[in-house]
């Protein structure tokens, strides 16, 4: 069996930023979290923890640590996707980088009769914003700045970007068959 899920990042919009993925039924969270990471392009430099409606909401499913103020009720690298995922439309969030706030919005579309070896992306739509870019509003922040070659931090972005002269910068860039070539490794 196999989980297929929709992954939205939310607050997000023009274009907004989505993958559909499918992944083995018996993974683990912290895996999902991997995952999540190579299909958005996220580079994993954060905290991260899942939760069903977003901060606040429990069942908290993390990494233990004693110096977190709010403990985790489960470990993510213990517990596995078919121990919360039981139904089509369920939704979970997944919480990235506590500073910037990259809320992604779960959806279990569907359960999957076949057996997959390992982690494939279907569809996605958008580029991930980039790391540290000061979250949903700083990433919209950005974009205005990048479609306003007159914009006085424009040149500075660029470099923050790091484009060389020739490049230019997509909002809509998604390359699935890149997607899936850093998946097949996934172990």
């Amino acid at each position: 069996m196999a989980y297929q899920f929709k992954i939205q990042l939310m607050n997000v919009t023009k274009p907004p930023v989505w993958r559909q993925i499918q992944v083995p039924e018996k993974i683990t969270f912290h895996d999902l979290h991997h995952v999540i990471q190579l299909v958005f392009g996220w580079e994993d430099c954060h905290l991260y923890q899942f939760r069903p409606k977003g901060y606040g909401s429990h069942p908290l499913i993390g990494i233990p640590s004693k110096e977190d103020w709010e403990q985790v009720d489960f470990n993510s690298r213990k517990t596995k996707l078919n121990k919360v995922f039981t139904h089509e439309k369920q939704t979970f969030n997944y919480i990235y980088d506590f500073g910037d706030d990259w809320s992604h919005k779960i959806t279990m579309e569907k359960l999957v009769p076949d057996t997959i070896k390992g982690p494939v992306c279907l569809k996605g739509k958008g580029a991930c914003p980039p790391e540290d870019c000061g979250g949903p509003w700083g990433y919209e922040n950005l974009k205005a700045i990048m479609a306003d070659p007159k914009h006085e931090e424009y040149a500075d972005m660029r470099d923050w970007l790091g484009l060389d002269n020739d490049e230019d910068w997509d909002v809509n860039r998604f390359d699935i068959d890149e997607v899936n070539g850093l998946m097949k490794d996934f172990k």
